[in-house]
């Protein structure tokens, strides 16, 4: 017997000109905006327990940021913090988010987030009604790409640019799959719950934007009558919207960039259309199925550290040093080579001196055969994979950048490759794999 409820709200958060724009290693200040950012909030209930996942147009929400966050939302709905889903969608070109910033705009800009998410928690909480969910799997062809290249001297690059001659091969294969979640509500719109996984890093420049998942949204609901849709991102770690062997009019609304990387507004809008193609192929034929219950659970695991031998470290410091000092272009690094080794130089330096081991959280929210795994990082495709095997449900989402974000999570042969992910992870090589095993766990305890 179904005994679902759902809910939906939206709020925007959009920052105010002057803050720092998140995502690389290079100033940027908000000096427009091409698009509001948003939170989007699905509230779910089933008997005594309500859980809401709310997916925010952020790079990220960093750990500290994130519990402040859960703690003002929890007392204020009275939901305890393991059904509270906080996600970054990961576009890169929202605000820098750190709880200990002594710039002005970026602490307003904290405290204003902090009651937009309350305000949206508390409205899908408020819009809760009957509801029965189905669920089905669509495709998003060509649009994702492994961004990690084996070059023909052996090296391993991260993003080594379009049409670059010395590549040899792609490094593993991209997940096209479209997870779409539906539910239709008594006498209130449906929502759309939709989860792909590829790095929103499609626009670039100074003006806020929420990247391709906006986009998803707006044409989402333009395609569907009396549709809400949410989006929540999946194991994107490895993969970006570069095509490094672009054919046709690929390249279209596209600029190249400082960093090799092909980017463009108009390219973020062509990534929309196609993920919402990939809901318009299922939303119709979506499996219903009945939801007699809703769990969720977090999972503590600790993870060793990715510390550097003291042989690394006067590179690093030299790397550091120049950096800071805004000499860059005296480094013998180009590109996304250069933006590898200055990120790699800072988690050398940030290590030098432990600790040994992280402490972390994976989130889980069941809902009937239907799974979520929250993952506060960026997967590689791999754990999305591995996670989706699982016995346990009928239909598994991993989710990026959830309940705060560590770093990234490369699987261990990237760790003897090398490449930006690796060079740049705060975790020694076999946290991938034991995410999988740890997630799996979780979906078995859910």
């Amino acid at each position: 017997m179904n005994k679902l409820q759902a809910g939906f709200a939206r709020v925007t958060i959009t920052p105010m000109m002057g803050i720092n724009i998140s995502g690389y290693y290079q100033e940027r200040i908000a000096d427009g905006v091409l698009d509001d950012l948003e939170a989007n909030a699905l509230a779910l209930a089933c008997e005594d327990k309500r859980a809401v996942i709310i997916s925010c147009d952020l790079l990220y929400m960093p750990l500290d940021v994130a519990n402040v966050c859960k703690k003002d939302i929890a007392a204020a709905t009275g939901l305890p913090q393991e059904a509270i889903f906080l996600h970054g969608t990961h576009t890169h070109t929202g605000p820098i988010l750190k709880m200990d910033s002594e710039k002005p705009l970026e602490q307003e800009y904290i405290q204003q987030l902090r009651h937009k998410l309350v305000d949206v928690a508390t409205f899908a909480l408020a819009d809760l009604k009957p509801a029965k969910m189905g669920w089905a799997i669509g495709e998003a062809p060509n649009i994702a790409f492994i961004r990690r290249f084996r070059m023909k001297d052996g090296s391993v690059r991260t993003n080594p640019g379009v049409n670059n001659p010395e590549i040899l091969e792609p490094i593993g294969s991209v997940d096209e799959r479209v997870n779409v979640v539906r539910f239709d509500r008594e006498g209130a719109d449906s929502i759309v719950f939709v989860n792909f996984g590829d790095h929103p890093d499609t626009v670039g420049g100074c003006k806020i934007s929420c990247d391709w998942p906006g986009f998803l949204r707006r044409t989402v609901e333009k395609a569907l009558d009396n549709v809400k849709c949410i989006f929540v991102n999946g194991a994107q770690g490895d993969v970006n919207h570069v095509n490094v062997w672009p054919t046709g009019g690929y390249l279209n609304d596209t600029f190249n960039d400082f960093d090799d990387v092909s980017r463009g507004y108009g390219h973020a809008r062509f990534m929309g259309r196609v993920v919402t193609g990939g809901v318009l192929q299922v939303f119709d034929k979506v499996k219903y199925v009945d939801v007699e219950s809703l769990n969720f659970l977090q999972r503590a695991i600790q993870i060793p550290s990715n510390m550097p031998t003291p042989e690394e470290m006067e590179e690093a410091r030299y790397i550091n040093e120049m950096h800071a000092a805004g000499r860059d272009e005296e480094l013998p690094y180009k590109g996304m080579l250069l933006t590898t080794m200055v990120a790699a130089a800072a988690r050398k330096i940030q290590l030098e001196h432990g600790p040994e081991f992280f402490e972390m959280k994976l989130s889980g929210l069941a809902i009937g055969e239907v799974a979520l795994v929250g993952i506060p990082g960026e997967p590689f495709t791999g754990i999305g994979r591995g996670l989706k095997e699982s016995d346990e449900f009928a239909l598994v989402m991993p989710a990026c950048c959830t309940n705060g974000a560590q770093g990234y999570f490369p699987m261990k042969d990237a760790y003897d490759e090398g490449g930006y992910e690796a060079g740049t992870s705060r975790f020694k090589a076999g946290v991938a794999e034991l995410l999988i095993e740890e997630g799996k766990a979780l979906l078995k305890d859910l």
